[in-house]
């Protein structure tokens, strides 16, 4: 059965968020939805979260799943606003538990913070099977970009999360902590290897100025087409190309904000007792 797929493009993180479902009225899945958040006044809004919500609603659809692709570095998770506005499970890889080690560590969290993905209401196994409805779906387990990326394939297409991008911008990096070029590699040779009608969703795009945002591309399109890993490029090659271009890159913009509260599943730390949420800043540690 072939899933309806409704994008909504977020133009200031790049992000793409989902909404999988089957046919109007009936049930559904969101993929990687965004919580507005401005940086420089430390502020959240909905907005990006509040145009999937009509979406839904106008579709008359029933959210069973929030879907996870990894812990994001350049958004902050609307995923608990949407439960509660709409329900649904917030769904994430198993390792995200050792996500949760790496930065409890450099957040120097609180001792109360549990390292057993708790946060979340279901951590996907690889190969784990589930439904959306009467759609099957798959969790597939693609570590690179961080030791806990997965994707879903829900019928004929696939969210990759930050796997592949669209074919002329490649492939996400690999040097964030836990990252690994090699592991990237397999886990895209894997996605590739799948029938070349599949439809590859990415979560992100950023667009050279000769083109408008896209979001989707065939198996096909990307083993011949993308910059990085098309073309039969090999293992080395393509570790030598993102080892090098890592090195070039600065730190997302909201990865410090983002990263402490997605480990959480997009939920905030507890207000200190003057009733105002805080997040660390630590210095040098990027």
């Amino acid at each position: 059965m072939q899933a309806i797929i409704q994008p909504f493009f977020d133009i200031n993180t790049g992000t793409m968020t989902y909404v999988v479902y089957e046919a109007p009225g009936a049930a559904a899945a969101i993929v990687d939805p965004v919580l507005d958040y401005d940086p420089k006044a430390a502020r959240t809004s909905t907005k990006s979260a509040d145009a999937v919500v009509a979406f839904v609603r106008e579709q008359r659809l029933c959210v069973e799943w929030i879907l996870e692709t990894h812990a994001h570095a350049d958004h902050l998770s609307a995923a608990p606003y949407l439960k509660r506005t709409l329900g649904g499970m917030i769904g994430i890889g198993e390792s995200i538990r050792t996500v949760q080690g790496v930065f409890k560590k450099i957040f120097d969290l609180e001792p109360e913070f549990q390292l057993d993905g708790s946060q979340f209401d279901h951590l996907f196994a690889d190969g784990e099977r589930f439904r959306i409805g009467d759609l099957d779906a798959t969790a597939l387990f693609v570590p690179g970009h961080t030791p806990a990326d997965m994707a879903y394939r829900v019928g004929d297409a696939v969210f990759v999360g930050d796997t592949l991008f669209m074919p002329d911008v490649g492939t996400a990096r690999c040097d964030f902590p836990g990252g690994d070029a090699r592991a990237m590699y397999r886990s895209i040779q894997r996605l590739l290897a799948l029938d070349p009608d599949t439809r590859l969703f990415v979560c992100h795009d950023y667009p050279p100025e000769t083109r408008a945002p896209q979001w989707q591309a065939t198996v096909r399109e990307q083993r011949e087409k993308n910059i990085h890993v098309g073309g039969g490029k090999t293992e080395d090659e393509f570790v030598a190309m993102r080892e090098a271009r890592d090195a070039t890159l600065g730190m997302p913009t909201l990865i410090l904000p983002a990263i402490q509260v997605n480990i959480r599943a997009g939920h905030f730390p507890e207000a200190a007792s003057n009733g105002t949420t805080y997040l660390k800043i630590p210095l040098n540690a990027f």
